[in-house]
Formats: C-alpha cells, structure tokens, sequence
C-alpha cells in the first residue's frame, strides 16, 4: 500500500507506516491497520473498508445484515473509480442474506465466520428460476440465498479461509418435515453475472446447495473447502447452473448430495429458456459423499450440457464417480463429456448412468421430450473396494450412445454385487478395463485411449492479478 492509493473511502484519508503498524485515518476516526495480505482477484481495488466501520460486531449474536448492507452501499460508488473491497476481520459475524455489487470483493480475513441468521425474516423470497418453474423443494418461491448478487460485472468472494457457517440443521430438519412453503437459501448464489470468482473459503452446513452460480459466464471456483454432513439434504458443494467457461479447481467437499452438479434447467421450462451449461472445467477435485456423485450431470439438464472436462479427480466413500442422471421430459443433451486421471476408494459404483430419474417439477412436462447423450469418455481411472462397476441404463428409444472407456482397473469389494455390469440402452466400446465391461460396452483393438482435449478452454488461461487487502490490528 502506499500513499497513492489509500486505504479509506473519504476524502480525509490519512496512513503513516510505524514499523508495520499503518494508522488510517477517516473522517476524524482512527482504524489500525497492521500491514497487508495478498490473494488472487479478476482485478484488485483501489478503495477498501472494514466492515466494523459502519457498527458491525463480531460477537456472534448481533445482528449485522444493515451494516453489510449500509458499507456495500457506501462502497458502490467506487464501481467506476477502480472498484472497492469490503474486509470482514476476525469475529462472528451474524447476518441474514446480503446482496453484492459489481466489481466489488468481499474479503474474509482467517478466522472470520459469517453466521447465517435462522429466522426466515432474514431471508427475502425470490420468484423460481424462469429455467425451472418452480421451487426445487416446494412449488412457491425461494429463500435469496446469504451472498447473492444478480446482473454483476467483476464480484470476487475471496479470503485467507475465512469461514460461511449456514447453520443449516434447522432447515434440514423442517425440510424433512414438510414445514417450508419456500426452496432453503443456499450459501453464495450470483445470477446473470460474468466475472465471478469464489475461492480461498469454507463454507460450513449449507441449508441447501453451497455455490449454485445461475446465468453466468466467465466463473471461478477455486480453493473451496466445503463441509456439511453426510446426513444433510441437498447439501450439494458446487452446482454451475446454465453457465459458460467455468473453470471449478482445487477443492475439498464433503456433502450430503453431490460435490459437483452440473445442471441448466428442469423439464418443459429450461427447454423453453433454453440455456446450456457449457465450456466447464474441473481439476483437483477431493469429495466424500457416502450417498450421491463426486460429479453428476443433471438431473435438471433440459437446457443441455456439453464440453465438459474432469481431470485428476479423487473420490473416496462416495457412491459414484461421474453419475448422469435424465429421463423422459427433461429433452436437450448431455454431450461431449471428457473424464480421465480419477482415483477412487470405497465405491458403490464406478459408472452410474440413469435415464429414469423421474422428479418433474411440474405435471405439465413433455413425456415424449427425450434427452440426447452421447460422446462420453472415461480414462485412465483405478478404484479400489468397488460394489459394482457399471449401472448404466439408457431410455428405451432412446438408447445413450457413444460411451468409450479405456486403460481403467476397478478393485472388488470383498463381498461384490453378483451382477457386476448391468447395462440397457447403452451402447459404446472399452480398451483395458478390469473387469470386463458388459457387452453393450464391447472391446474394441482399434480404441487404444478415449478422446481428451489437449487444448485449453477459454477460463483456463485467463490470469488473475495479485492483489492485497489490509488486516485490521
């Protein structure tokens, strides 16, 4: 930092370094700022401001929602004048959901856990998405989830793994009992945004989905430790929604429902709405999730999913590795699908495929609107204590084609499935893979390794700029 770009947000602003204590200055009140830590942004920010400044108390029991609201609105106009940080210092931070502005970062110092409010009132009730119609637990509205944001440029929700604590066991409870009339808030929604980066946090006990970007383009997801347990209800970790160029990298999830889902739309309404989620690229990937997918491909995929890229993914006591999950209604495509480097332990399944998964949000959905899969491709995979290799079942008249698997070794449970493959409506070829696929799945000389791009998606090479944020002494 220096004297050229302040740190305040007024006109009297004034820093002095002693030693590396900075003294700054703001309208005639003095906040200590002891030196500076650095993290990755799409673009770093000329004004900044500790969320203490306008009342907030990290005491766990007050309630902050005003005060957030209040800096983010102060901050706001610095949109154009190099944009603006709002830093959250050690401390629990109670809030009901906030909504963020264009090019504008939300910093979460270690140590700093937003409390997410369990009473409803904290939580504003959105229209359903136009691409599902409905809500996803009731057919009313939704809970606006705790940080949200809609027609964004520019957002950033970073920190040096600060903490979101949803406190969700209140909703899963009431969800179990059928006492909400609305979908549960999820923990970080942005809508019709692009240049949207989430990363470098922990996000604890979502009441429902964790990071759920809908509309979007150009995301980063990236250094997300996400946590819930494995008892909880649709605790799915990171849902890209009807989203391009998505780059999702280096993270931890352990969750109730899928780590990954990739979705863009349910039934008859995202066939209407008619935005795919497309150009995605996941690496580093760690997931525990005794009952669903490490990555699932739907099951609201009716406004298509392709070009899809996995890459150096580990799942352990999980209930499959790459699940896809359609059936009749849901229309659109599920294509162009590239999985390789995946080290599984203690599996249900290795490959799991579903045309019948029949949750319709409404019963006005098109019997007869069939999805498309086809190009999918496995490689070089290994698993350990596997229940049973392969459920893969297609749609009859509607058979999932092109499926290639090559160079993967599955180890057994001690006690397997009797049936170790069963395959219908499928048809595709396999090349090295213990055990032998099902023959639907044929071997095939010719196929010596399935198809992976060696080329780079867009995301991929885009370079975030390092950028700094004070620390409040």
């Amino acid at each position: 930092m220096s004297p050229r770009s302040p740190l305040g947000i007024t006109g009297l602003v004034c820093n002095v370094a002693i030693w590396l204590l900075i003294l700054v200055c703001r309208e005639g009140r003095l906040v200590k700022a002891q030196s500076t830590v650095s993290y990755k942004g799409w673009n770093c920010r000329k004004h900044s401001a500790f969320v203490t400044e306008y009342g907030a108390k990290g005491d766990g029991k007050t309630l902050n929602t005003k005060a957030f609201e209040s800096a983010i609105q102060n901050l706001s106009k610095f949109a154009a004048d190099g944009g603006a940080q709002l830093i959250v210092p050690p401390g629990k931070w109670l809030i009901g959901s906030i909504s963020l502005i264009s090019h504008f970062t939300l910093y979460l110092h270690k140590d700093a856990v937003l409390l997410a409010s369990q009473d409803e009132k904290d939580w504003p009730i959105l229209k359903p998405l136009p691409s599902y119609g409905k809500g996803r637990d009731a057919p009313a509205g939704r809970y606006q989830s705790l940080i949200f944001g809609t027609n964004l440029t520019d957002v950033v929700v970073t920190g040096a793994n600060g903490t979101l604590d949803g406190q969700g066991e209140l909703w899963w409870t009431k969800y179990k009992a059928n006492q909400l009339n609305e979908t549960r808030p999820y923990l970080i929604e942005f809508m019709y945004s692009n240049q949207v980066q989430i990363s470098d946090i922990t996000l604890l006990n979502s009441p429902s989905w964790n990071v759920h970007p809908t509309y979007c383009k150009d995301v980063i997801i990236s250094g997300l430790t996400i946590l819930a347990g494995t008892h909880s209800t649709n605790t799915d970790g990171i849902d890209p929604d009807s989203c391009s160029n998505v780059k999702i990298e280096n993270n931890y999830i352990v969750s109730g429902d899928d780590c990954i889902a990739i979705k863009s739309g349910w039934d008859q309404y995202g066939i209407t709405f008619n935005m795919p989620t497309t150009n995605v690229i996941i690496r580093n990937l760690t997931c525990f999730s005794p009952t669903s997918a490490t990555i699932a491909l739907g099951s609201e995929m009716s406004g298509g999913i392709s070009n899809i890229w996995a890459e150096d993914i580990t799942a352990i006591d999980t209930e499959s590795a790459v699940r896809i999950k359609s059936s009749a209604g849901r229309g659109a495509f599920v294509k162009d699908i590239y999985v390789r480097r995946v080290t599984m332990k203690n599996m249900k399944y290795v490959f799991w495929m579903t045309g019948y998964y029949n949750q319709h949000a409404d019963a006005g959905f098109d019997p007869k609107a069939l999805p498309t899969i086809d190009n999918i491709n496995y490689r070089d995979m290994t698993a350990e204590n596997v229940t049973m290799p392969g459920y893969m079942e297609g749609i009859a008249g509607d058979t999932y084609k092109g499926i290639c698997m090559s160079n993967i070794t599955i180890g057994l449970a001690p006690v397997p499935n009797k049936m170790l493959w069963n395959c219908t409506n499928v048809e595709g070829v396999s090349s090295r893979v213990t055990p032998q696929p099902c023959a639907l799945l044929k071997e095939d000389p010719k196929v010596t390794e399935c198809k992976y791009p060696e080329n780079k998606l867009p995301i991929d090479q885009v370079v975030l700029k390092v950028c700094t944020a004070p620390v409040l002494a």
